[in-house]
């Protein structure tokens, strides 16, 4: 198993990082949020995880081991890939996840694009005793590399369309999450792309 990768940012896609390893460019599948965090020409670890199929091995890339564990564990519960896996922590933290494992909170499940009702409570059943109570803090975001430059609104539509969103679909939920973005923007601070991206999901849910 290849447990992490780390070198320079070769090259990023919507749903994709290309890590220099020992010249060979490893193709990562990551999270919008993981791929905020990493820029072109820095330096960058991730933890990985391999999954083989006859067909294609996929390596899966994320912020930190606990992001891997918790990616691991999604895919004990039956009906739960790697894609669906992703999808669940594109959505939502690791422990997110947890508080929503713990709660009963089949709403937060449902936000995921893919998970119905009736597969949110069979999730909430299989994963009770897996994942355990939320750690905390999340920390080890910090470190990936240099946030990318584009701004947010591209980085938010680049990472809507790599989870499989029409175009149509991603300017309609951006501009949904517009108000929010310049609000943090008139404080002062910058527009938090995760917490963006996890409101525009939820949007784009509502909505079908």
């Amino acid at each position: 198993m290849i447990a992490f990768v780390s070198g320079p940012v070769a090259a990023l896609a919507p749903a994709t990082a290309v890590i220099e390893v020992g010249g060979i460019g490893m193709a990562v599948q990551c999270t919008p949020d993981t791929l905020a965090g990493l820029r072109i020409g820095k330096e960058a670890r991730l933890a990985t995880s391999l999954v083989v199929r006859e067909d294609s091995l996929t390596l899966y890339g994320f912020a930190d081991d606990d992001e891997r564990q918790v990616f691991e564990l999604l895919q004990t519960a039956s009906g739960v890939g790697p894609r669906l896996a992703q999808a669940m922590l594109a959505t939502h933290s690791p422990d997110a996840l947890r508080a929503a494992v713990a709660t009963g909170d089949e709403k937060a499940l449902t936000a995921v694009s893919g998970i119905g009702k009736k597969g949110a409570q069979k999730l909430l059943l299989e994963l009770k005793d897996r994942l355990g109570e939320p750690v905390g803090a999340h920390i080890g975001r910090q470190g990936i590399g240099t946030p990318v430059s584009s701004s947010w609104r591209d980085q938010l539509q680049a990472a809507l369309i790599g989870l499989g969103y029409a175009t149509r679909e991603a300017d309609e939920a951006v501009s949904a999450v517009a108000p929010q973005a310049e609000a943090a923007i008139a404080g002062g601070g910058q527009a938090p792309v995760p917490q963006l991206l996890r409101a525009a999901l939820q949007t784009l849910n509502r909505a079908r």
